[in-house]
């Protein structure tokens, strides 16, 4: 009676060896699955991150290039900006209250009566530059 024990027990043996095999091939599988999923997402992260800086690199090229040809050689992109009055250039401007002074795209707007300037020395639209009450009491 005790061999028949001895059996079962060791057929027991064996199957829990054999469970353990089995478990153990399957983690070392399941490690190496990990270890190949993370080496593709890491090829795939450097690649899409590639293409895609490639990708906004050159669109940020073509729209430079093409806003350079809506704005063309010819207009002048910066920003209005003021020319006081000389003597050389409108001087019949000066100190008047109606003088604009601002160059738009390279044209200077002088006033709303006179765009273009007064070319004599006398312009009848001449008004004295007054400050505003608020200007005359901070001096």
């Amino acid at each position: 009676m005790e061999n028949w024990q001895k059996e079962i027990w060791e057929m027991v043996q064996i199957v829990a060896d054999e469970v353990e095999h089995f478990f153990q091939g399957m983690s070392e599988m399941v490690d190496t699955f990990f270890e190949v999923t993370e080496e593709i997402t890491e090829q795939l992260q450097n690649t899409i991150a590639t293409e895609v800086d490639q990708y906004l690199q050159d669109l940020a090229e073509q729209i430079y290039w093409e806003l350079e040809d809506v704005v063309g050689d010819d207009l002048d992109p910066a920003f209005p900006y003021p020319v006081e009055p000389s003597v050389e250039q409108n001087p019949a401007c000066i100190g008047c209250c109606h003088y604009h002074g601002q160059v738009y795209g390279g044209n200077l707007l002088v006033c709303g009566m006179h765009p273009y300037g007064w070319e004599g020395e006398n312009c009848p639209d001449w008004e004295a530059d007054e400050l505003p009450d608020w200007e005359a009491e901070d001096l």
